[in-house]
């Protein structure tokens, strides 16, 4: 089968990898020519697309595969946040003119408000921040397609190399809402399910891809801390706004079992 990757960052590289491994043939996508041989080397087939030039047509080549992975997550934190929902039409257009029959998004469960509730895929998201509203209007633009099949992937907080929690709030003093619950997925997850998702051919979802272990912000952060040698965090022990993620579509739609399961038990290994 052949893979297209639209964005061979964090995620998107070791994810064509994997595939590789399991026998599939991958295109990547990068928008820096310097990053050209580091695909290649890999076994991947290496195309620089810049999606903001809009004088280029996209590759032709790069759009004929079986499936279309967009790894392309926004910068909702600067002005290019509304230009991701343009880049994406642009895409939509290269889809079906290539006719692309099958595709995977890459979303985020923020975009779901903290509205003090367990949520899963069957809840109205009502995002309540601009990148909530960014990622909504994302995924809704992909459902309205009727000339291909998207799956929708909703990854938590991204966990594994070169994103060490422990980093994330070292040293720092009165962090609000310490008892909030975390919603986190590591690395070798979001590639597992997204195999599992092209394995046994599950287009048509949305898929809320967290691990089901939530223990609260100040116990994973600090003993996160604790683990890589850093400085230890400290927490107000408040509860204000938050939000469990779960699933009702992993276990009975892909089957798949969790290798981070468990976040103590991966904090002692």
């Amino acid at each position: 089968m052949r893979i297209s990757i639209l964005g061979c960052g964090w995620f998107g590289l070791p994810l064509a990898k994997a595939l590789i491994t399991a026998g599939h043939s991958v295109n990547g996508s990068t928008t820096s020519e310097n990053k050209l041989p580091l695909l290649a080397e890999a076994g991947i087939t290496p195309f620089r697309i810049d999606l903001t030039a809009a004088e280029n047509p996209l590759s032709a080549v790069f759009f004929n595969c079986d499936i279309l992975v967009i790894a392309i997550p926004p910068k909702s934190r600067s002005a290019e946040g509304r230009e991701y929902v343009a880049k994406l039409r642009k895409v939509i257009d290269a889809v079906i003119k290539h006719k692309v029959q099958k595709v995977i998004l890459v979303s985020s469960t923020g975009i779901y408000a903290d509205l003090n509730q367990v949520v899963n895929e069957n809840n109205d998201p009502q995002p309540n921040t601009f990148a909530g509203e960014i990622l909504l209007e994302a995924e809704e633009l992909f459902k309205r397609q009727p000339a291909f099949k998207t799956t929708i992937v909703r990854f938590g907080g991204l966990v594994g190399p070169d994103r060490d929690p422990g980093r994330f709030f070292a040293g720092k003093d009165n962090i609000a809402n310490g008892m909030a619950p975390v919603n986190l997925i590591h690395l070798d997850d979001c590639i597992g399910i997204t195999q599992q998702i092209i394995e046994k051919d599950a287009f048509g979802y949305t898929i809320n891809a967290v691990a089901p272990h939530h223990p609260t912000r100040a116990d994973f952060y600090m003993q996160a801390s604790a683990k890589s040698g850093l400085p230890l965090p400290s927490f107000v022990l408040e509860l204000n706004e938050w939000k469990i993620v779960e699933s009702v579509t992993t276990i009975p739609v892909l089957n798949y079992e969790y290798q981070v399961h468990n976040w103590y038990e991966w904090l002692n290994t």
